[in-house]
């Protein structure tokens, strides 16, 4: 745990008892704050024990709170202010978050003593954080070198252990969190895409951008490595760089080669190059790489490669760390392979951006799709229509889904059992049984991670892989 600083005698309200909600309130308390704690979930607030609960809608109930720490999935202004958090705003009271208070409490007494101080890497973006999070912890890992992953993956921020000796902390960040935390200052600060997504939480998607903009804009990172085959992306790396061969920002793309006197990663046809200078410096074939198929994978690796070299790790080391990562479940994950069939979780391909990847990495597709649409549903893949064999429908969005598949062939199968049965029944040698719903989750399931899961039971039902 990190112990808050600053928040010593200070009455400090907690809104959201989850995962994120509870570190907070015990490194509160580990700060010397007393806490206020609430959630408006009767559940979670049974579960806090030895918190002091209290209703901050209630008159009176912020008096004397010095600031209200609110959890990521709780919204504060778009589509409306959660009544908390409006009563906080109107009676004057500061709101900030975990990860606001993480930077704030990062750095402690003692460092003076250290070799190298401990350094912070935040990872945010549409697509790809969590994995570019997971494969920069994998390649540190493998060059010795201590390092923690947290934040919107494994464990809060302030869960996370005190760092050591040059310790390098990398930290995935969702828009929510980096909209609203006050304190944003990572060494290297990672930018790997951005598509249509949370655009109700972010009163659209110039709002969303604004959220993501923040760890950089807010932040001033040392170094900054930023994807740039969207518009938001070329126009972030024009911000932060103060000239064509400022070397604090590293460009990365999966669409092409990239050009100029900079420093630039980029992968073309299945080949990461990493450029300085205008001359490459390093090369890797990333085709055969199992744990990161696919074009958007390959970004995801010149992400995590650009992060690694600008922290001093050698080419040979990372080509061989990018060589036995794994992948992350539910992210492009190979499950079973049976009779020449291979069944691919990508259960967090939560909207059509991601689903798009996700289908441009295979062909002869057993597509399983569908859930909670989201705004245009699977229209945009139109083009990505051509790897599919058929699609297999299941939840809220398989009518809609239907009528948007035009001529693919496609069937209705309402769950995942019945899914998986189908598609395992039609499937031949070389096709990929793939879940890549490019939709949320919430009808059927708790959370994408619930629906990974019931895939992988599905499929060794049919297939008897363990």
């Amino acid at each position: 745990m990190i112990p808050v600083r600053g928040v010593e005698g200070r009455r400090i309200g907690v809104l959201g008892l989850g995962r994120t909600g509870l570190a907070t309130a015990h490194a509160l308390i580990a700060g010397g704050a007393e806490v206020l704690a609430w959630d408006d979930d009767a559940a979670a607030r049974d579960g806090a024990h030895g918190l002091e609960l209290r209703d901050f809608t209630r008159a009176g109930a912020l008096d004397g709170v010095a600031a209200l720490i609110v959890s990521p999935g709780i919204a504060h202004l778009y589509p409306a202010p959660n009544p908390h958090v409006a009563a906080a705003f109107a009676a004057g009271v500061p709101v900030d978050n975990d990860v606001g208070l993480f930077f704030r409490s990062f750095a402690a007494p003692g460092w003076e003593a250290f070799d190298q101080p401990p350094r912070i890497v935040a990872v945010t973006g549409s697509n790809g954080k969590s994995t570019v999070t997971a494969l920069i912890g994998h390649v540190l890992a493998a060059a010795g070198r201590r390092v923690q992953l947290g934040g919107n993956i494994g464990r809060a921020a302030l869960d996370l252990d005190p760092p050591e000796d040059g310790e390098i902390v990398v930290l995935e960040l969702s828009s929510y969190q980096t909209e609203l935390a006050r304190a944003l200052t990572p060494d290297i600060a990672v930018f790997t895409n951005l598509s249509d997504d949370h655009l109700d939480r972010h009163g659209g998607r110039g709002g969303y951008f604004a959220a993501k903009r923040r760890l950089f804009a807010e932040g001033g990172p040392d170094r900054a490595v930023i994807g740039v085959d969207e518009a938001e992306g070329r126009f972030l790396a024009n911000q932060m760089a103060e000239a064509a061969e400022d070397d604090r920002l590293i460009r990365v793309s999966a669409a092409g080669k990239l050009a100029g006197p900079g420093w630039h990663v980029f992968a073309r046809r299945g080949f990461l190059a990493e450029w300085r200078k205008g001359r490459q410096v390093a090369s890797v074939d990333l085709r055969e790489i199992r744990g990161l198929p696919g074009a958007h994978n390959h970004q995801n690796a010149c992400c995590a490669w650009a992060v690694a070299r600008a922290l001093g790790v050698a080419p040979r080391v990372v080509t061989a760390a990018l060589g036995d990562f794994e992948g992350l479940a539910h992210r492009s994950q190979l499950v079973a392979e049976a009779e020449g069939v291979r069944f691919v979780n990508d259960s967090k391909a939560t909207n059509a951006d991601a689903a798009a990847r996700a289908l441009e990495a295979f062909s002869r597709i057993r597509w399983i799709a569908g859930g909670r649409a989201k705004a245009g549903g699977i229209a945009a893949l139109a083009p990505q229509f051509a790897n599919v064999a058929k699609a297999y429908l299941i939840g809220e969005a398989a009518p809609d889904f239907a009528a948007q598949l035009g001529a693919t062939a496609h069937e209705i199968c309402a769950d995942m059992a019945t899914a998986v049965a189908r598609a395992a029944a039609e499937a031949e040698p070389g096709d990929v049984v793939l879940l890549a719903p490019a939709a949320a989750s919430f009808d059927q399931y708790p959370d994408f991670e619930a629906r990974g899961a019931d895939f992988i039971a599905q499929v060794r039902r049919v297939t008897g892989a363990r």
